[in-house]
């Protein structure tokens, strides 16, 4: 058993964030990462990161309070508006510390960082560094790991390489530490811990059309859900309104925000025709534009009534060059298109998830020792529907608070507890594998990921109701029942991945599950969620988080209510 003071469960930029603030406050850290940190769904973010600075010559006049209040109308009013005011607080804060540890945002001529109109927003206020904000804000903050790792006086941050988290360990609702298996070498460990934080990522793979990489499977969200702490607004998925056809690549929305525009087969830019979105156009929220793309595909408007075009041509070479390189290399490389003269060709697809492990502002779960930053947590601050630009700002700004806040935790505690509940925490975890090995079942895990998959692209996507929603339920139970009895090809323990996508398979059906059962229950529309046998946001009723609670029989849904501040909820208007 090894013991560290604080376990950091996730490599991204959450993690990364939590984890050097952690270091900042002298704690001894371990980062537990399925993936080298810099291959993170992180690097995958194009667009920027918001924040306030005033540098657009349209945005001078921005400040915290307008940020908020468009993050909280962009939320259709579910976000908690304490924990929305906190984090539009500390962007600028975040933004220069950033840029003073050496990320290359992009600049203005006058070299001040450059910012871009974004959907939803009312001064453009997105920072970025070309198309590639995510990955060079991951490569910044994984140099400054480097530098503590490699300090002389600071040899206390530890990385767990492709390892994978098997069980949260919790003994009377105190956090003990985690099961971990080094996938490589197939071994398990109980890996002893003062304090958790999860910082793993969405869920985004539970779909099969989804922009996420496939390391997302919702295993972040399963572990903590099986031991006891609710998800909070589950249901609420996000749609990207521009992933590239057939490959389901996230197509930013600084295309759009850069003058980019969205053509019917009539070569009209149809969102004109829709209420919501004539007057924004293409900057209008994510929500509101996937589901008009849709409605007009479903009207007749797309190419093979399955897409549209995104239309970059009259940008011209240059400020495609410039702006959008990654987007350019995209076209090419993955459909054979150049953007300088083609349109692109694109559709709506799974893009975040903005529920998640239930959280306050301080990062803390209703287990003592065990917080959640990033997109797997849930602190509600993108509420129905996230703000392009808003998760990156998520996840810097509550990754250092919730590290922050487990060092001063750690620093509280009298002694080490809970070894022996970890040593049958690892006992348990090695039968389980062991049967999985010797399974007689004839289920193949693929063919239930692939079912998945179909089951929530077709039956809890951009539009929902309830027909289609409990016929999901039922078919997600099939599917559980089916993972009892699958077999696994390979059962050797070194590199057996055959292995880690069957234990996380498990994770994916049970949170599917808390979507579709939240989904359901849910009888109103509100930001991403909308329900065609229910087409009206019901505040009287539905202004309240759901939360969805693990049970062996199925999820047990509560509510609690919203926390809303200065910001009174009104009809959301475009």
């Amino acid at each position: 058993m090894k013991y560290h003071d604080a376990i950091v469960v996730g490599g991204g930029l959450a993690g990364l964030r939590a984890a050097i603030a952690l270091n900042q406050h002298n704690v001894k850290v371990a980062v537990i990462s399925k993936v080298h940190p810099i291959r993170s769904h992180s690097v995958a973010a194009q667009g920027g990161i918001n924040a306030p600075l005033g540098n657009h010559p349209r945005g001078m006049y921005d400040t915290w309070e307008k940020h908020a209040f468009d993050t909280i109308k962009g939320s259709d009013y579910l976000a908690d508006q304490d924990a929305v005011i906190r984090m539009t607080k500390e962007a600028a804060h975040c933004i220069y510390e950033m840029e003073h540890w050496g990320c290359p945002f992009s600049r203005t001529p006058e070299g001040r960082i450059a910012q871009r109109p974004f959907g939803g927003a009312g001064f453009p206020r997105t920072c970025y560094a070309a198309d590639k904000t995510g990955h060079a804000l991951l490569h910044t903050l994984y140099q400054q790991i480097i530098k503590f790792k490699q300090a002389a006086e600071r040899k206390e941050m530890i990385i767990y390489e492709e390892w994978l988290v098997v069980e949260l360990v919790v003994e009377d609702g105190v956090c003990a530490g985690v099961i971990a298996m080094d996938v490589m070498s197939g071994q398990l460990e109980a890996l002893h811990a003062g304090a958790v934080i999860f910082a793993t990522g969405g869920v985004g793979r539970i779909y099969g059309n989804s922009t996420n990489a496939l390391i997302n499977t919702g295993m972040g969200m399963a572990l903590p859900y099986w031991a006891g702490v609710p998800l909070k607004d589950i249901e609420f998925v996000q749609f990207h309104p521009t992933t590239l056809l057939g490959k389901n690549i996230l197509i930013t929305e600084g295309c759009r925000g850069e003058g980019g525009v969205l053509l019917n087969n009539k070569g009209e830019r149809f969102l004109a025709k829709y209420h919501d979105s004539k007057k924004d156009m293409e900057v209008a929220p994510r929500d509101i534009i996937s589901r008009n793309i849709m409605r007009e595909i479903m009207a007749g408007g797309g190419f093979n009534q399955s897409y549209v075009h995104l239309d970059l041509r009259h940008l011209g070479e240059g400020k495609i060059d410039q702006r959008l390189p990654g987007i350019r290399d995209i076209c090419r490389e993955f459909a054979g298109i150049d953007p300088v003269v083609d349109p692109i060709p694109i559709q709506p697809g799974q893009h975040y998830t903005m529920g998640g492990i239930d959280c306050n502002t301080e990062g803390e779960t209703a287990v003592k020792g065990f917080y959640a930053a990033g997109e797997v947590a849930c602190v509600s601050v993108h509420g129905a529907n996230r703000l392009g630009g808003n998760s990156l700002l998520d996840t810097i700004v509550f990754g250092a608070i919730a590290g922050s806040n487990a060092a001063l935790y750690i620093q509280g505690l009298e002694g080490k507890k809970g070894e022996g509940v970890l040593t049958d925490a690892l006992k348990r975890a090695e039968e389980k594998i062991n049967a999985l090995g010797k399974s007689g079942g004839g289920e193949i895990p693929v063919d239930i990921k692939v079912a998945l998959n179909k089951v929530m692209d077709n039956k809890a996507g951009i539009f929902r109701d309830a027909s289609r929603l409990r016929e999901a339920v039922n078919d997600i139970r099939i599917l559980q029942e089916r993972y009892q009895r699958i077999k696994l090809n390979y059962t050797g323990k070194r590199g057996n991945f055959s292995l880690v996508w069957a234990l996380e398979l498990k994770g994916s059906l049970d949170v599917a599950e808390a979507v579709v059962a939240g989904a359901l229950a849910r009888e109103e529309s509100r930001g991403s969620h909308f329900r065609t046998d229910f087409p009206k946001r019901d505040d009287m009723v539905w202004l309240k988080h759901t939360l969805a609670y693990f049970t062996p029989d199925g999820v047990r849904l509560d509510y609690k209510p919203v926390n809303i501040g200065p910001f009174e909820p009104k009809e959301r208007k475009y």
